[in-house]
């Protein structure tokens, strides 16, 4: 029996064997279109257009049925023989209730961020445990090539002087 080996990539098939030696063979770029296989598998599968279609019915179903039980009079509902529903306040209510429970779920969302947010004040906002203070750098002599600087925090007081120190001066040279 012939012992064979296949490596398959998007572009090219090898095969090795023992006997036969190595074959390369390349892809047209007709042979499969967009990455999907040329067996004819491609599209969508029937079991996920028919999962798509039925949740869009279902929701669409579930609507059209509260806004007939909803806009609909008593008695027509009791002629075509449904007697036994829900009351009409919860047509209003349920709504209400969702719409409010979500502004609240959202406002408590945003209290609980600004109770566990320290204050503009607080150093806690500019260090913590996992701040980096920038290391001594050694340049290597002879104008060869330098290595990337380990990572590091740029201090405050860097980042004030770099923004405000040309301002003051600018300022400065203004006003004289």
């Amino acid at each position: 029996m012939e012992d064979s080996y296949s490596v398959s990539s998007p572009r090219r098939t090898l095969s090795v064997s023992k006997k036969g030696g190595a074959t390369l063979s390349f892809q047209e770029p007709d042979d499969k279109a967009f990455g999907f296989g040329s067996s004819g598998e491609y599209g969508p599968k029937s079991s996920e257009v028919y999962g798509f279609v039925g949740s869009i019915t279902t929701i669409v179903a579930t609507a059209a049925v509260f806004l007939v039980w909803a806009y609909v009079p008593e008695s027509w509902l009791h002629s075509i023989g449904i007697s036994y529903y829900p009351s009409r306040y919860w047509a209003l209510a349920v709504p209400t209730y969702t719409i409010m429970a979500i502004v609240l779920a959202l406002g408590f969302y945003i209290g609980l961020n600004f109770m566990s947010t320290p204050p503009p004040t607080s150093l806690n906002t500019m260090f913590d445990e996992f701040s980096r203070e920038p290391l001594a750098f050694m340049l290597s002599p002879g104008g060869e090539d330098q290595p990337i600087e380990p990572i590091s925090d740029i201090g405050i007081h860097k980042i004030n002087h770099f923004m405000f120190n040309d301002e003051m001066k600018k300022k400065k040279k203004a006003k004289k």
